[in-house]
């Protein structure tokens, strides 16, 4: 299977592309997105090495984690990403990361919207799940409006950066969700 290439009305969903490093280094390496991330003091080379990395002829392939970028329609910049995790035949954790000068404009909705029906849809998948830090609002948030079921609250299951942190579980079946 190779990665797929969505659009919607404003995004494409597609393969990383090496111009997109600058643009996903800039992000990456922003306070405000690296809190509830993995990450710390991103840099380009970092960028490189995640892009190299990268095995698309392996899309799919269970146990594997894959990134999409999200880039504009109409310019084909990057304005976020999609983290993708094919867990079994059957499952799929998601997680989303969009640059702070595209946060509040409908990029992660309209992206993993269209990511849910690509995977429910075409792939039949059977469960999405996605894990959050409790104290990212905006994350829990949109996987709510999406129709996400809060499935649990891990209380201090996380050391990250210093200090322990709660996280909720989300999931949604194939079955919940509403293909159109």
């Amino acid at each position: 299977m190779i990665p797929p290439v969505l659009e919607t009305e404003n995004l494409v969903i597609r393969a990383f592309e090496r111009k997109d490093l600058e643009i996903f280094t800039q992000y990456r390496s922003q306070e405000m997105v690296a809190k509830y991330q993995s990450w710390t003091n991103y840099t380009y080379q970092d960028a490189i090495e995640f892009f190299e990395g990268m095995d698309y002829s392996t899309f799919g392939t269970e146990g594997n984690w894959y990134q999409l970028a999200i880039s504009s329609l109409d310019s084909d910049e990057l304005v976020g990403d999609l983290a993708v995790h094919f867990i079994d035949q059957d499952q799929i954790e998601i997680g989303f990361t969009v640059a702070p000068q595209h946060q509040g404009k409908n990029v992660a909705s309209e992206a993993v919207s269209r990511f849910l029906r690509y995977v429910f849809g075409e792939l039949n998948k059977h469960r999405v799940v996605a894990t959050t830090d409790a104290d990212n609002t905006a994350s829990y948030r949109l996987l709510e409006k999406l129709a996400f079921r809060r499935e649990g609250h891990v209380i201090q299951n996380i050391f990250f950066k210093g200090a322990w942190g709660d996280e909720y579980q989300y999931a949604l079946l194939r079955s919940e969700q509403k293909i159109t």
